[in-house]
């Protein structure tokens, strides 16, 4: 079968970042079901995993998690889909990757894909869809207010891939406030679109604008980039007692700025389920299923905004450098074989 990967992680300007190559096809047994791919989306997870981490056999590694596909195969412990069904899901970390012709997945973490949604459309969603429902929901808990706290949520990123996403979520799942950051024109009208009540810039101190709004300190804070350098104002702007969830990797976070409020930080990673088998990990099944309700219901759009064809070496270190770029609104998707 037709894959892309590597054997030496590097910068995507060189030539051997990613290469065509060809695999076998796996086999599904026990939890997994064999996927054919149809489209995969590109995340800051592809190129921080290109840059930094080796095949663990010396052989190739194969990036890649967004995903939507038909299911070819399904393993004997298998009992939701069964061969023909149309499925979309985030795959595991821990495993060999998307950007592949087939695809092993435990069928506990995969999700029917909307039938409103062409394959690109979908494959846009499960990787966001569940980070920002898990930092809503399962980290900050969202549904129980703080004392006293506006009942608000500021989104810092809202224009990338997770903040689009997280938008809507929050707009159509709760009753809060919606508070998003842009810097540009562009993003700051795609986030208006996507229904933030409110706009701020996240290129000026975050805490003034708040402010200036006139709602009140916000109850919750979710931030999907640049935490270090927001850190200071965003301990100043959230409500006493207040709860904070992150999804980068800042080199510097000093926690003691949020201890006098007795802000609450939670940590968001959507892998984690699965890297470690959670006795709940079939959550995430549920969740993209409750997904593609909204998405057919009309409630919630895809966030791709651009599309390659087809999923080969070439394009995907296009892709590679936009999102390495910070400059991509919504997500990046590449449909084909």
């Amino acid at each position: 079968m037709k894959a892309v990967g590597y054997k030496v992680p590097g910068p995507i300007a060189e030539n051997a970042s990613l290469v065509d190559i060809d695999l076998p096809r796996p086999v599904a047994a026990g939890h997994d079901i064999l996927v054919e791919v149809m489209a995969v989306s590109v995340n800051p997870v592809d190129y921080k995993v290109r840059g930094s981490s080796p095949p663990a056999d010396g052989d190739w590694k194969v990036l890649g998690w967004d995903a939507a596909g038909i299911v070819r195969e399904v393993g004997s412990e298998v009992t939701q889909f069964k061969a023909g069904d149309e499925v979309y899901y985030a795959g595991s970390i821990t495993r060999s990757g998307t950007n592949a012709q087939f695809h092993l997945v435990d069928a506990r973490i995969v999700g029917k894909k909307p039938t409103s949604l062409d394959w690109a459309e979908a494959a846009a969603l499960p990787l966001t869809t569940l980070t920002a429902w898990e930092a809503m929901f399962d980290r900050l808990d969202v549904a129980k207010p703080v004392p006293g706290a506006a009942a608000a949520i500021l989104i810092i990123g809202g224009a990338g891939g997770v903040g689009s996403i997280a938008i809507q979520i929050a707009r159509q799942r709760t009753d809060l406030t919606v508070i998003a950051t842009a810097s540009r024109p562009d993003t700051q009208e795609w986030v208006k679109g996507l229904g933030a009540h409110h706009v701020i810039d996240h290129s000026r101190p975050l805490a003034a604008q708040i402010s200036e709004l006139g709602i009140g300190a916000p109850a919750f804070v979710f931030s999907t980039t640049h935490t270090e350098k927001h850190a200071a104002d965003i301990a100043e702007l959230i409500a006493p007692q207040g709860r904070f969830a992150l999804i980068d990797d800042p080199k510097v976070f000093d926690i003691m700025l949020f201890k006098r409020k007795a802000v609450s930080i939670h940590h968001e990673l959507m892998f984690t389920r699965s890297i470690y088998g959670t006795p709940d990990m079939s959550e995430q099944g549920k969740i993209l299923d409750a997904m593609a309700v909204l998405v057919d219901d009309g409630k919630i759009r895809t966030t791709l905004t651009r599309k390659l064809s087809p999923i080969n070496a070439a394009n995907l270190k296009t892709v590679h450098a936009l999102i390495e770029s910070s400059t991509s609104i919504g997500k990046i998707v590449l449909e084909g074989f």
